[in-house]
């Protein structure tokens, strides 16, 4: 199938059914209203989109033209901070959505989008969304609360960076990653550069290698390349307790 509102190649697509294979939660407001998003004669409305490792499939400054939300994979979601560096805003799982914050007055994504691994999307089209929202309010409701929430989990977030060390914000970025994806084998389930870890906790390269390696020696953590692993989860807790670590859950 040819897809050319998204803007960008990817390796298949294909029509899906009506029936959401992601997560069963009812907390998730896509899988809640699964049926009625895909019940629509609108073209590219149903539509699930696969893009390889280190593919870009929003660009920043790009017309916006729906939003994605992740079947597989991971996501990193970027923006361009000051003299060009890249800024990692976030990193996506399934049952998340990317590219919600472009979707209604704005034209432009402000914020690109980046496979991490192999990943599947379902791609809602702009058109087909709005259909949605103004024939089911109680959709309408259910994403006032998801953008009532991002906000508040975003104020939340630039609030405690803002008071924390550099050495606080890398200890704060190991553990959103932790306890987002997860251990496998004794190490984070999300194997990222320290480049990435930098552009994440918004410091540079140098200062993540200072501090995973102080880190090290006051065995708090193990590092095998770019895997990392935590040994003393409660202590590093601690270590940014006052700046209320379970707010950027």
């Amino acid at each position: 199938m040819s897809l050319s509102a998204p803007k960008h190649r990817f390796e298949n697509s294909t029509v899906l059914d009506s029936t959401c294979d992601v997560c069963d939660s009812s907390d998730c407001v896509m899988n809640k209203h699964y049926e009625v998003l895909f019940n629509s004669n609108l073209p590219q409305s149903n539509t699930i989109l696969k893009c390889k490792k280190g593919q870009q499939f929003i660009m920043e400054g790009a017309p916006v033209n729906g939003l994605f939300f992740i079947k597989s994979g991971v996501v990193k979601v970027i923006r361009t901070g000051i003299n060009g560096r890249e800024q990692i805003v976030r990193f996506a799982k399934p049952c998340e959505i990317v590219g919600h914050r472009g979707f209604g007055t704005q034209e432009y994504y402000s914020i690109g989008a980046i496979a991490l691994k192999d990943a599947e999307l379902h791609y809602f089209s702009k058109e087909h969304l709005q259909e949605v929202l103004l024939a089911n309010p109680q959709f309408t409701y259910d994403m006032m609360l998801f953008y009532a929430n991002e906000l508040n989990r975003s104020e939340n977030k630039v609030k405690s960076i803002s008071q924390m060390t550099v050495r606080e914000r890398v200890i704060d970025s190991l553990l959103y990653i932790h306890r987002k994806f997860g251990n496998l084998r004794g190490f984070i389930n999300l194997p990222l550069s320290r480049k990435e870890y930098a552009d994440y906790a918004g410091t540079t390269e140098e200062q993540v290698i200072r501090v995973f390696s102080a880190l090290k020696k006051e065995e708090l953590i193990t590092a095998k390349g770019k895997k990392i692993g935590i040994n003393d989860i409660d202590l590093l807790k601690k270590e940014i307790s006052d700046h209320n670590y379970f707010l950027d859950s």
